[in-house]
């Protein structure tokens, strides 16, 4: 019985005097090295030179601000529940009177936590977020670190902020594609 059509019957016929040698084997190797030493590299110049990271790459998480700075998150929790690795942690409070200019709702984030070590970077908490607050950058990658206090990103390292705003410029993977062959990137 066979199980696949991917097997292939091997040649046992003896070897002629030139297989032997190997030469015709390495003939051909030196002919594949030959090809790639005159074709054009694949390497890039990072960092004076970027790579595109595609239309769905999912980096640095980022809390966003409505237009006139308040911050969106209403701390639901939902992209707590949503985060399969538990990388989210949150406490609510209560907005005081006369912090209007700093929440947009009644409740917010008090404290707001992104354990980096535990993230997949599935991109679950961002659709799950209602007030669209919470943003997984296409075109940051996560800085790099050194010791383990680093990787808990607190408030203060992802609030966005308000002199360097991210904008996405399109959601699906058909908009990003057609806005990628309008702008055709640099070649590498």
């Amino acid at each position: 019985m066979q199980l696949t059509n991917r097997s292939k019957k091997t040649d046992k016929t003896p070897l002629t005097l030139a297989e032997k040698s190997y030469l015709p084997g390495i003939a051909k190797g030196m002919g594949i090295t030959l090809k790639h030493f005159f074709s054009k590299k694949a390497t890039i110049r990072y960092p004076e030179q970027t790579r595109y990271l595609g239309p769905i790459f999912r980096g640095h998480h980022i809390l966003k601000r409505d237009e006139e700075g308040r911050e969106r998150c209403t701390a639901c929790g939902l992209c707590a529940v949503a985060c399969p690795a538990e990388a989210i942690s949150m406490v609510a409070a209560e907005r005081e009177k006369g912090e209007e200019h700093l929440y947009r709702e009644e409740k917010y984030a008090a404290a707001y936590e992104v354990n980096m070590l535990r993230c997949i970077f599935c991109g679950l908490c961002e659709e799950a977020c209602p007030k669209e607050a919470v943003y997984l950058r296409h075109d940051k990658f996560v800085p790099v670190f050194t010791s383990r206090d680093q990787v808990i990103y607190g408030k203060d390292q992802l609030v966005e902020d308000m002199d360097d705003r991210y904008e996405r410029d399109a959601w699906t993977k058909e908009e990003m594609q057609k806005l990628w062959e309008q702008q055709k990137p640099v070649n590498y």
